[in-house]
């Protein structure tokens, strides 16, 4: 299960639309205004795509809430983005619709809303991790297409270009010409969703730093640690890894700054083990904890851990996540490659390096989360922990529906008395078996893979597990499980749907 995805995505999503004014409500009037966004389905898809070089698609659920909060606003973004010359052209498909499953496959939509990128006929794809309010796209698909890396003629040019709050990349070259010029626009070309590029041919024009470069440098800009690095290594693959190691601070701080959400996401992204010290950012001490921990970080860079530090005020989702209080601050948690984690609570800064040895030395004992098993678990959903995980889903021999939720989750409060209905109609089949797990008190098995909530999976008699993905009323729910157990040949299915079973 991958941590950052579901505490860290709930995280940003909240601070964001905390952020944002919602928009007044129209007027009613006797007919509606034509859509800019273009709907889309597995039946002109290839059309539409094909007569497009640039083109986004948000592939998008009707139950989904972060999807009727973007609505409006792709909606006003695709309105001003269609006077753009050339115009940009906005697109949605109901992913949730069976006619469309394919498409959602094909794309890897593993969640609502996913935007994606479309460039030359389709043949170039990207996920657009632009904002998401009507100014922000706008914004970001503008830049989407134009060049991929923008001249740099001028120290004008260079000041409106490199902010100091981002990351920008700088080709130098003596002439626009040859290998190193050409393979630093490819990954310019490859990467520019993510990060922006610039070039020039003198490297006077740019901030910070000597200006003595004398052959093909690329100059990375960024807002933290050294402020810059450079590298001559013009090797494709090189050349991103440099981008992606570079752009990422020794230690990322997690608050309440939307500046920092890029790097909070690119540090879970990443494939290290992860290092997490959460402490109040109030208290006496804070900068003796902070010095001595990047001090650390430094000492263990290039050695596959990554560092990041969180104020208590941003971070009850994560000490949520991982079942910890408040109260136990200043705490460390380190979460390995394999999902195992480890924690030490109450902790004092010259304790941290002596903790990490025992770590690295594999002297710490792993960090279990569960609930205590139910003594009591007579409920038409019937209560799923950690530690009876096992016996009640993969030992049971039974077809078991599992949601895992957390207990502040709005439309999974929506959905629970829908499940109630979905077990009363089971509740004379020995064999099927509804459940739920708060995932937030619970350390989720590496076989289900939690992105958010409620997600919901299915897992046969015989321990085929799929994911439930479609409309949210018992009825589908039900046939969804009828359609995907196994059945005991000699036991009799019964069910209180109010039809007969054949």
């Amino acid at each position: 299960m991958a941590i950052s995805r579901v505490w860290i995505h709930c995280a940003i999503v909240a601070l964001a639309v905390a952020a944002c004014v919602l928009p007044a409500l129209a007027e009613e009037s006797g007919s509606e205004e034509p859509s800019s966004v273009l709907t889309l389905d597995v039946a002109n898809f290839s059309e539409t795509i094909a007569k497009h070089p640039f083109i986004v698609v948000e592939f998008y659920a009707p139950w989904c809430g972060h999807c009727k909060r973007l609505a409006p606003e792709y909606e006003k973004a695709a309105t001003i983005l269609s006077k753009h010359d050339p115009p940009i052209v906005l697109a949605k498909v109901d992913a949730n619709e069976e006619i469309n499953k394919e498409l959602a496959t094909k794309y890897e939509v593993k969640g609502f809303p996913t935007l994606k990128i479309l460039r030359n006929a389709g043949t170039n794809i990207q996920d657009y991790k632009g904002p998401r309010d009507a100014d922000g796209i706008v914004e970001h698909l503008k830049k989407q297409v134009g060049p991929a890396s923008a001249e740099i003629k001028s120290s004008e040019d260079a000041s409106n270009l490199i902010g100091v709050k981002k990351v920008f990349v700088v080709g130098v070259f003596p002439e626009y010409s040859g290998e190193e010029y050409m393979n630093f626009m490819a990954v310019a070309e490859k990467l520019r969703s993510d990060y922006d590029f610039g070039h020039t041919s003198d490297a006077k024009f740019l901030p910070r730093g000597h200006l003595n470069i004398y052959k093909p440098t690329v100059r990375l800009f960024k807002p933290f640690d050294e402020l810059f690095v450079d590298t001559q290594d013009f090797d494709i693959d090189a050349f991103q890894t440099f981008i992606e190691s570079s752009s990422v601070p020794i230690v990322t701080t997690f608050n309440k700054d939307p500046n920092n959400h890029q790097y909070i996401t690119k540090f879970f992204n990443n494939a290290h083990a992860k290092a997490m010290l959460f402490l109040n950012f109030s208290i006496e001490n804070i900068d003796s904890f902070k010095s001595k921990y990047q001090e650390i970080a430094e000492h263990y860079k290039g050695k596959g851990i990554s560092f990041l530090v969180g104020d208590l005020d941003a971070s009850q989702g994560a000490l949520q996540y991982f079942g910890l209080e408040a109260e136990q601050t200043p705490l460390i948690v380190i979460q390995d490659i394999n999902g195992v984690k480890f924690v030490k609570v109450h902790l004092e800064p010259d304790q941290i390096a002596t903790w990490l040895k025992e770590y690295k030395d594999g002297n710490l004992t792993p960090f279990r989360k569960s609930e205590p098993i139910p003594e009591v678990n007579d409920e038409p959903v019937k209560i799923v922990v950690a530690d009876n995980l096992k016996d009640v889903v993969f030992d049971s021999g039974k077809n078991v529906l599992l949601e895992f939720y957390a207990p502040w989750c709005g439309h999974c409060k929506k959905l629970a008395p829908i499940l109630d209905e979905v077990a009363v109609s089971f509740e004379n089949d020995a064999n099927v078996i509804i459940a739920k797990m708060d995932a937030t008190a619970n350390d989720v098995p590496n076989e289900f893979e939690v992105r958010g909530y409620p997600t919901v999976f299915f897992s046969s008699a015989s321990n085929k597990i799929v994911q439930y993905d479609g409309d949210r009323t018992a009825g589908d729910i039900i046939n969804f499980i009828q359609k995907n157990r196994d059945t005991d040949k000699d036991t009799p299915v019964q069910s209180n749907t109010g039809k007969d079973e054949l």
